[in-house]
C-alpha cells in the first residue's frame, strides 16, 4: 500500500466551494483502479489549508493509472484552480 499526501493551500474565500467541489471529485478518485481510500482534513489554525491523504494499492495506480486518465482531467478542472501555490505530492510506504 502507498500513502499519497498533499498539503493543499486553498485561496482565501474559496473554502466552502472547494469543499463542495471536492465532494464531487471524491467520486472520481474513488472509482479508479488501485484506489483504497482517502481523507481530507482541514487545518484548525489556518482553515485555508487542507491535508489530503490517499491510499493506493501501488505507486503506479496513482502515477500511471490516475494521473494519466481522462478522470484526472475532470479532477483537475474541478480542483486545481483553488490552489495557490500548487501542492507538492509525496508518496510514502509504511515501514512499521
Amino acid at each position: 500500500m502507498i500513502l499519497e499526501s498533499a498539503l493543499l493551500h486553498v485561496t482565501q474565500g474559496n473554502t466552502e466551494q472547494f469543499t463542495k467541489d471536492f465532494a464531487t471529485a471524491s467520486k472520481i478518485i474513488s472509482s479508479m483502479p488501485g484506489y483504497i481510500s482517502h481523507e481530507l482534513h482541514q487545518c484548525l489554525a489556518l482553515p485555508t489549508d487542507y491535508l489530503l491523504l490517499v491510499r493506493w494499492e501501488t505507486l503506479e495506480h496513482h502515477t500511471e493509472g490516475f494521473r494519466k486518465s481522462d478522470a484526472y482531467e475532470n479532477w483537475k478542472k474541478l480542483l486545481h484552480h483553488y490552489y495557490n501555490p500548487f501542492p507538492k505530492v509525496k508518496h510514502f510506504t509504511r515501514i512499521m
